[in-house]
């Protein structure tokens, strides 16, 4: 420790006459320069370098003034086509388009059609069809001529039969579409419940199996009852033949 606080002290002068040499160096340097004219042409060079800078500077603000103005120019002619992108999302509905044919509910057209279906196959809709077919052809052949509308052979009334039955069966084959999808949906989950229960009853078997062995195992009342009774009577036959019993082990 003495030594290296010896050698700062000696270093310090060494440090000062480095700076000195420097600083003579260079006051040499300007000397030199002033002579030959050397600063006066760094001075010009510099100020090149600077009008440079300048330039440039003019020239990158000019052309980002240009740019802005370019960009709101295509903004604002360009705003509709802007906002249809902007609907172009995943997470947006799309607008709703529009269409020739008009738009219905299949699910309350299919309820329609299956209430449709159930009336026509209940006994009122047969006598109600009936009862109309009588008073048509009742009117149209004992009413005055002048009040008929469908003489014979009934022309209108066939045309009346035909246009129901051809609007009555593809609204029971809709009602018989629809049932049979509720049908499959209910056989599936039959199924499904089946196959639960089949499981279920799989596991409460291998676990009543399993019971069983384990009791298999277990002192019941009846056996532990059995091996009192032969103990007892093993100790009986001792006490009676005790003689024969000692001879009989030797």
């Amino acid at each position: 420790m003495a030594g290296e606080r010896g050698r700062e002290p000696a270093r310090e002068p060494g440090r000062e006459r480095r700076r000195e040499r420097r600083e003579q160096a260079r006051e040499q340097a300007r000397e030199h320069g002033r002579e030959h004219g050397l600063s006066d042409r760094l001075d010009e060079v510099a100020g090149k370098v600077r009008a440079e800078r300048a330039d440039r500077h003019d020239r990158a603000e000019r052309e980002a003034r240009e740019g802005r103005a370019e960009r709101m120019k295509a903004g604002q002619s360009t705003g509709s086509s802007a906002l249809s992108r902007s609907r172009v999302r995943l997470d947006l509905p799309r607008p709703a388009r529009r269409r020739l044919l008009p738009e219905y509910d299949p699910e309350a057209f299919g309820r329609l059609s299956e209430r449709v279906a159930r009336f026509l196959g209940t006994g009122r809709f047969i006598v109600w069809m009936t009862v109309v077919i009588i008073a048509w052809v009742l009117w149209n052949i004992f009413a005055p001529p002048s009040v008929r509308w469908d003489e014979y052979p009934f022309i209108f009334l066939t045309l009346m039969l035909s246009l129901q039955a051809s609007y009555a069966a593809p609204l029971i084959l809709l009602a018989q579409n629809r049932q049979d999808d509720r049908d499959r949906v209910n056989l599936e989950q039959d199924r499904k419940q089946n196959e639960r229960s089949i499981a279920d009853t799989e596991y409460l078997t291998r676990e009543i199996a399993a019971l069983r062995m384990g009791l298999g195992e277990v002192a019941t009342r009846d056996w532990i009852r059995s091996e009192f009774q032969d103990l007892i009577k093993e100790m009986d036959e001792r006490r009676l033949f005790p003689a024969e019993r000692d001879e009989g082990d030797r």
